[in-house]
Formats: structure tokens, sequence, C-alpha cells
């Protein structure tokens, strides 16, 4: 086909394919073990599948409402309310997306103008500052320091002022599995009291939380819920990451404003599978088991990586293990990556992308939503490097 002739701007100039789909890639190519990009290889609930498959049936095919299915609305707000004793309203305060990627892409491209400011924490999942930038916004990073990835609070304090529109906070935390502690969210609320800054958090790992530990979603404190759009996905939670159907859970006056922008999006999601999901949530085992299944799956991993030479870094959430293999080489990190693909036939990501200055830590992230055989595949592989 013959190439445009004219002249392009490109919005992203600096813009590649994503970390994520070159590595697969490569894991294709190489038919590599793939513990890069962040899917099961596990079946779906079968339940939630017939159950899909029976409003399909039911002829449930044609455009949801543009704020999603009441009954899913309703379903979410009833979660949410067991959940943290918050009560959204489901006309008014909740709408369902297409998956969290287009939740938070309309959230910034909502609030976000021309030079304004926004507080993105690195490393970062790769959809941020893109989001920001395409807007017109400035992004400013500020860095969670290995290998505890926590938020140096008085760096932030200094970097706040009259343009700091956003603060993007994400937790369970995608690349890290760290998690943010009471005393974070108490932080952040001191810092945006009185100021015209929304916070956007990103929880779509909120029920893969390990250890005991509690998720301190912005919802416990009333301040910033006033403030605050959160994120959620039925892709993480069911582990149907292809469905591509999440929520915002949003004040009134912010949701009012996010949906003008949500129906030129996308205006509805797939719905069938919003019916399926409303049906799922309103059995409770069906998520709340999720802390012991992830987590399961994390110390299996983990016991048997114990013979290998990687250095395991602790995990809290999510489902995505941090290996160091500083003791291993000391090659870059895209370059180990590429190598253990070629010659090992395991896919893994470099920590570096999640950076917008790319350092070498010597850090990889894993992805240990899989079945045994799999992880147990992969770390015979790994010990032997």
């Amino acid at each position: 086909m013959p190439s445009f002739k004219g002249q392009i701007f490109s919005k992203l100039p600096q813009a590649g394919t994503s970390i994520f789909a070159v590595m697969s890639k490569l894991a294709a190519d190489f038919d590599a073990v793939n513990l890069s990009q962040g899917f099961p290889d596990f079946p779906v609930s079968e339940k939630i599948i017939s159950k899909v498959n029976h409003y399909m049936k039911k002829g449930y095919n044609q455009y949801a409402p543009m704020p999603g299915v009441p009954k899913l609305r309703n379903a979410i707000a009833k979660k949410v309310l067991d959940t943290f004793n918050v009560a959204y309203d489901p006309e008014t305060e909740i709408t369902v997306t297409a998956g969290a990627t287009q939740a938070l892409f309309t959230a910034i491209s909502t609030f976000v103008k021309d030079s304004d400011e926004v507080i993105i924490f690195e490393p970062a999942y790769d959809s941020y500052a893109p989001a920001v930038k395409i807007n017109g916004g400035l992004v400013k990073y500020a860095e969670l320091k290995a290998p505890d990835f926590k938020i140096d609070w008085e760096e932030v304090k200094k970097m706040i002022s009259n343009r700091i529109r956003m603060i993007i906070i994400n937790s369970p935390h995608n690349p890290t599995g760290s998690l943010l502690a009471e005393s974070d969210l108490i932080q952040l609320d001191l810092l945006t009291r009185n100021s015209d800054i929304i916070v956007l958090s990103d929880e779509v790992y909120e029920h893969l939380i390990f250890d005991g530990n509690k998720h301190q979603s912005v919802c416990l404190y009333p301040e910033l819920v006033s403030r605050s759009l959160v994120v959620g996905s039925f892709g993480k939670t069911f582990h149907a990451t292809g469905w591509k159907t999440g929520f915002v859970l949003a004040p009134a006056n912010l949701t009012s404003e996010f949906r003008k922008l949500h129906q030129f999006v996308v205006f509805a999601s797939n719905t069938p599978i919003q019916h399926a999901i409303a049906d799922f949530l309103g059995e409770p085992e069906n998520y709340l088991h999720l802390p012991d299944f992830y987590q399961a799956k994390r110390d299996f991993f983990v016991q048997k990586l114990e013979a290998s030479r990687f250095n395991i870094i602790p995990c809290y959430g999510t489902y995505f293990q941090l290996l160091d293999y500083s003791i291993i080489s000391d090659e870059p990190e895209m370059v180990f990556a590429e190598r253990l693909v070629k010659e090992h036939g395991i896919a893994m990501i470099p920590l570096a992308p999640f950076y917008h200055k790319q350092p070498n830590q010597q850090l990889m992230r894993v992805c240990f939503a899989k079945k045994e055989e799999t992880l147990a595949k992969a770390a015979e592989i790994l010990c032997k490097i």
C-alpha cells in the first residue's frame, strides 16, 4: 500500500511498541515459557462462562446503557459497601468501562489539560504517562526506591505546586508487588486537602493481597473519596483479561465529567459479560478466595526458586514477582531478558521500561498467574541459569 506523503505530527514521538507485546512476541517466536505479560494460563470459571452464554442466548447482545448495566452497577455498589462500608450511588457514581486501561485513559483525558502537572510514581504501569502527555499534561516523576519501593513523601511534598492537577497511585502495585500502607494514604490525604488535586487510584489488583495484609483503598478515607476516581478490573478478579471489563467509582460531580468523555470513547462495554459478572458478584466466595489462591501460587513458585541464583524481592500483592539477577550477570535488563528467551526458553519483563529514564537495576518481573506445571517448568529453567 502506498505510504502517506504528507507531514505527520506524532503526539507520542518517543513511544514504541509496548514491552508486553515485544516480550510476548519474542516468547512466541522462540516457543518460550511466557511469564512476561500478565495474564493467567488457566481456564476461566465454567460457571461464569455459562452465565455469559446464557445471556447471549437470551438476546442480551445489543448496546448496554452508557454508564453500564444497572444490575452490575448495583452489584458493584453492594460489594464496595460490604468491603469498605462506603456507599456509592450506582446511578450517579459508578461507571462500567471497557477495561481498566480505558478507564484510566478516560479519567486522565477528562481532567488533565494543557500544562497541568501529574505526579506518577515510578516504576509505573506504562499507560499512565502517555495518557497524560497526549492530553498536553506534564509528568512529574517520583521514584520508588528498590527493594521495598516505598513512597518518599518528603520528596512528593517538594513537587506540589498549584499546577499539580492529579496524583496517580497504584496499590497493589504493578510491577513491584508492593502495597501502600495506612500511613501512605494518611500522607496523601493531608497533602491534597484544601487543594484542587484529583487522585486517580488504580486498584485493579484489590483482591490479590497476601500474608494477611489489608488493601488500603482510598475508599477508606472520606476526604480522599471526595477527590478520587477509583479504577477496578473484573479481568483481574475473574481471570478473564480478554473480556476487558472494568469500572470507575467517583463522586457524582467527578463521574458526571468522566461520563461526558466516556460516552465518546466507547459509549458502553460488553453487554452479556456485564450481566454475567453481576450474577457472579452476587456470590462473594467468587472473589473472597483470591488472596489464598494467588498466595499459594506465589509460595509455590518462590519455593521452587530457592535453589536458583536469583534474589527474590518480597511480593505482597498482584500476581507479579520481581527477581534480582545481579549475581548472575551485569548485562542491561533488556539484553538479559532477550538472552533468557533465546538461550533458555523463558520470557520475563525487564523492570527498566516501567521508568522514563530506564535505569538498569538488574530486576525482572515475572507473572505467576499460571498453572503449577507452568511455574514448575519455569522454575526448573531458572534454577539452571
